[in-house]
């Protein structure tokens, strides 16, 4: 009995050193799918069943990195869009073309927000969530330009000082500005502002310039 458990704590001693990678040794993968995500990649084609079927753990039938679809022509995973196809979002919207440069901040002033006729609590509390999770830091819970950043924080003991410039929403000059004109800042960026188009919704952007106006009057 002895000798089996002497057996068995080598055999366990082994096995968990032979997981240990260095070198030019990766070590050996007891689970492969915890380690290799089976993702569909749409701009490659495979089409060898086979391929990656020693890492696949899904008992599917076929290679974990087969990824041909077999219901469209030729078997392609990306098809080729039709010409003059432009994307639109849930709400059929088109991509804003307004275009990043003087005249077209110009033009923006005269946008009429899709939401122009839709002030009710649900799209302000839109609005208000996605400007605290973009815009609060730098203007501040109140648009007065007074944000963590704009203020300056303490950091691990460190200060780190006022950052000059941040808008205050509320001010004078800004107070007459259209949704349009605020819609197209966050779109591009004006100024020491940064452009937050790839990072805010179309909605999102509108909804967010709806709550400043209504900041604005407060």
């Amino acid at each position: 009995m002895r000798g089996l458990s002497l057996i068995l704590c080598a055999a366990v001693v082994i096995i968990l050193a032979s997981c240990k990678a260095s070198g030019d040794y990766p070590g050996l993968e007891y689970a492969p799918n915890m380690y290799h995500s089976v993702a569909y990649e749409p701009l490659s084609q495979i089409t060898d069943l086979d391929h990656g079927t020693f890492t696949n753990a899904l008992d599917n039938g076929r290679g974990e990195f087969y990824n041909t679809n077999q219901y469209n022509p030729y078997k392609m995973n990306l098809r080729t869009p039709p010409a003059h196809v432009v994307r639109r979002n849930a709400h059929g919207w088109l991509p804003y073309r307004g275009t990043n440069d003087t005249t077209g901040l110009r033009m923006a002033n005269k946008l009429v927000s899709p939401f122009k006729n839709d002030s009710t609590p649900a799209i302000l509390a839109q609005g208000k969530a996605a400007y605290e999770m973009y815009c609060q830091h730098c203007h501040g819970a109140k648009a007065g330009g007074d944000g963590k950043v704009a203020q300056g924080v303490k950091i691990d003991g460190v200060e780190h000082g006022v950052y000059p410039g941040v808008a205050n929403l509320k001010g004078d000059a800004y107070k007459n500005i259209t949704e349009g004109h605020i819609f197209h800042v966050i779109t591009y960026g004006k100024g020491l502002m940064g452009a937050h188009g790839s990072q805010v919704s179309e909605e999102d952007r509108w909804k967010i310039a709806r709550y400043v106006k209504s900041l604005q009057k407060n």
